[in-house]
């Protein structure tokens, strides 16, 4: 399993033990599901996306990922669930 799919999995379920859905935050955004799990994923940038993703699990975008916020270079990652 490649690191972006492992990461969109950890997503999932952290979502799914706080009881929200892809599809919650993407009703939320008015955005179409398979946006956010594109989004997810890492197949394309969405910062709206991201942060929405990251309020919904009570952290910063860039601790999500990392990879994609070099600026925070040396910061952990995703806080253990």
């Amino acid at each position: 399993m490649s690191k972006p799919h492992q990461q969109h999995e950890r997503i999932k379920s952290a979502l799914a033990l706080r009881g929200i859905s892809l599809s919650d935050i993407a009703r939320q955004l008015q955005v179409a599901p398979s946006t956010v799990t594109i989004v997810s994923k890492g197949d394309r940038r969405s910062r709206r996306i991201e942060a929405a993703l990251a309020a919904a699990l009570g952290c910063d975008a860039w601790m999500l990922w990392p990879e994609r916020y070099p600026e925070r270079k040396g910061a952990t990652s995703m806080p253990a669930t």
